[in-house]
């Protein structure tokens, strides 16, 4: 390991300005966490620094670019930097500027002020001219980033995805699953199944590290044990990974058409959301059919059902009454989200009330897709009217095709009760019509 370099030293805020001005000054480097400073804290800096108070020094990583010039990564200073930035309106923070209330001096009285007024009465050196204590520090990459995860376990501590993220932001899976938090954050939001401030913190790109790892190792996982494991990029090839996100891509459009109101039942939190998530990964890969909308009706109905049930039953225990005969399985299914909810064996306890409850509801898919030799020799000599069912076209032996009256693809067997004759021409038209509205209906239109 290579020894770091720490250079000491100090920067205004004009310095900085000019830094991010110039595309110097990089606020995100793959390693750094998301912005999970309130409004509230970032009035409170830029009070402190308007009464000239100290605060923490700024972290930089400094790195020559290909013409010479130095760069500076910011390891540990972000929010500060930013925020100043963003009261001053700096080139891509203008539209997040904000206003705070606060004395310029003891014998002022307090007033409110933004950048604008500042410049006016001439107050904006306070701003401008504030020295921020700094550390330049040059060396290993890997070296940085230790240091980054050391500096940051203070404060508002990395959660544990955070510190993955800058251990492992090189790793492809981890980019895969930051691209599908991107995409699937306001779900995750609106549904309730995470708040806000915990998608600030990367809980959403972790829930979905989890279920992806669990779709490739086709198994419920310990939470606090796999995922290290599997972002490092020690067990998943490129092709794998690829199979898992169209998996999981699967999985999120069929669970909201099966449970289209998860938010007004318990399973609105990571935990049971897991598990709910994988229960239709599962059902779907055991060939149920979950796209009959009246069954998804009756699946909503069932799942609010269980979690009224479990809420009662939580209520009940809490002020001291025991539990009824007839809430067996809301007692089994309680006692899978006390103590470690993410272990593995907790989560498999989990899993198998709820494929009890939601298995026996929805139809198979027929084993077989379609019609045999003997089927279509034997429906061909039985029928009189040789004619295509759609267009009415008159049938040879050689240009027939025998049709799911039901699809195949919404529960139909291949029977000859279910067949019906039909040219090629209509056939290959209701097939591209079908998988057009299915691919629709995966798409959420």
């Amino acid at each position: 390991m290579k020894t770091l370099e720490f250079n000491y030293g100090s920067k205004d805020l004009q310095d900085f300005i000019s830094l991010h001005h110039e595309g110097r000054l990089n606020l995100e480097p793959g390693f750094q966490r998301q912005s999970v400073w309130s409004l509230n804290d970032r009035k409170k800096l830029i009070q402190s620094i308007l009464q000239n108070y100290p605060v923490p020094s700024v972290f930089l990583y400094k790195r020559p670019d290909e013409h010479g010039r130095l760069n500076y990564d910011v390891l540990d200073g972000k929010q500060r930097i930013e925020s100043c930035l963003m009261f001053v309106g700096a080139n891509s923070f203008k539209r997040e500027r904000f206003d705070l209330k606060t004395k310029i001096s003891e014998s002022e009285e307090q007033k409110s002020w933004d950048w604008n007024k500042l410049k006016k009465a001439r107050h904006e050196h306070k701003i401008t001219g504030y020295k921020f204590q700094t550390v330049e520090i040059s060396g290993d990459m890997s070296d940085i980033i230790d240091l980054f995860v050391r500096i940051n376990s203070t404060g508002k501590r990395l959660t544990s995805q955070e510190k993955r993220h800058a251990k492992f932001y090189h790793s492809d899976f981890l980019k895969v699953a930051g691209q599908l938090g991107n995409k699937y954050h306001r779900f995750f939001l609106e549904n309730k199944v995470l708040t806000k401030g915990l998608l600030s913190r990367m809980k959403h790109v972790e829930l979905i590290c989890e279920l992806i790892a669990s779709i490739h190792s086709d198994q419920l996982l310990n939470k606090k044990t796999a995922l290290d494991k599997i972002i490092s990029g020690q067990v998943i090839n490129q092709k794998a990974l690829r199979h898992c996100k169209v998996r999981f891509i699967r999985t999120h459009n069929l669970l909201k058409k099966t449970f289209p109101n998860l938010k007004a039942t318990r399973f609105a939190n990571s935990a049971e959301f897991y598990s709910l998530f994988m229960l239709i990964h599962q059902l779907d890969k055991d060939g149920l059919i979950l796209t009959d909308r009246k069954r998804n009706l009756q699946a909503q109905k069932l799942l609010e059902w269980l979690s009224n049930g479990v809420d009662e039953l939580r209520g009940q225990i809490s002020k001291g009454k025991g539990t009824r005969p007839e809430q067996e399985l809301f007692s089994n299914y309680l006692f899978t989200t006390r103590g470690d909810s993410d272990s593995s064996t907790t989560r498999e306890r989990r899993a198998v009330v709820l494929k009890n409850i939601f298995s026996g509801l929805f139809e198979k898919k027929d084993d077989k897709r379609g019609f045999s030799p003997d089927q279509r020799r034997l429906f061909w000599n039985s029928e009189e009217n040789k004619r295509c069912s759609s267009c009415g076209e008159k049938l040879t032996w050689e240009n027939f095709t025998i049709d799911h009256i039901k699809p195949y693809a919404l529960g139909g067997r291949s029977v000859l009760t279910n067949a019906a004759l039909m040219c090629r021409s209509c056939n290959s038209v209701k097939g591209k019509r079908l998988r057009w509205r299915k691919r629709n209906r995966q798409a959420g239109f």
